[in-house]
């Protein structure tokens, strides 16, 4: 006599559960690995976005590079903003490998106040005059992040995370930069670059 077996259903969840469950446990692990400490990846990482986001003097210069980007409009409205953070990585690998640069602090203080005052008094200098200078101070802001970097932190993640950071302050200066196109706006600009500048002006007497 053939006995008739039930087939009981597998467990299973359904899709939006699996993904659900997936996420918590990739968020435990995430967790997890950053109890370890600086060391992985993802300490590098937040330690490099978080680091120009809490400097004052970072903030205004990167947000200067864009405003100014806006006022001087296409191509410079793209491309200032691109050469920022990649000259930035340049001076964050000179930062990590300890080579000496001198005066960075200043560089940094000067960059707000020039760049501040690009903006304010609308100065339109050629396109490649404008790109050589913001290299310049991008220099001294990425050596300032590299020298400043965990030592045991990941270096290439911490150059991820500080780089993505500019980009996102440099958009922020380019969407307050669309005030441009009227002539209110252009005065809340210009404003703006006059507020970085006296903010560059007062870093730069706190370092001299």
């Amino acid at each position: 006599m053939m006995s008739v077996v039930k087939r009981l259903p597998s467990p299973s969840l359904p899709r939006p559960s699996r993904g659900l469950v997936l996420l918590l446990l990739a968020l435990c692990a995430g967790a997890a690995r950053a109890h370890d400490g600086a060391a992985g990846l993802a300490g590098g990482f937040l330690s490099g976005f978080m680091h120009p986001l809490a400097g004052p003097d970072h903030v205004v210069a990167m947000v200067a590079v864009g405003l100014w980007g806006a006022v001087l409009g296409q191509p410079a409205l793209w491309l200032l903003p691109v050469v920022f953070p990649l000259v930035m990585a340049v001076g964050g690998a000179l930062g990590v490998l300890g080579v000496p640069l001198p005066a960075v602090e200043t560089g940094i203080a000067l960059s707000g106040l020039v760049l501040g005052l690009a903006v304010a008094l609308a100065v339109r200098p050629p396109l490649w005059l404008a790109a050589v200078l913001v290299g310049i101070f991008a220099v001294f802001h990425g050596h300032a992040h590299g020298t400043e970097l965990p030592s045991a932190a990941s270096p290439l993640a911490y150059s991820l995370g500080f780089v993505l950071a500019t980009g996102l302050l440099h958009l922020a200066g380019i969407g307050c930069g669309a005030l441009w196109r009227g002539r209110t706006g252009r005065l809340a600009v210009r404003a703006g670059g006059g507020a970085i500048a006296l903010a560059g002006a007062g870093f730069l007497l706190h370092v001299w």
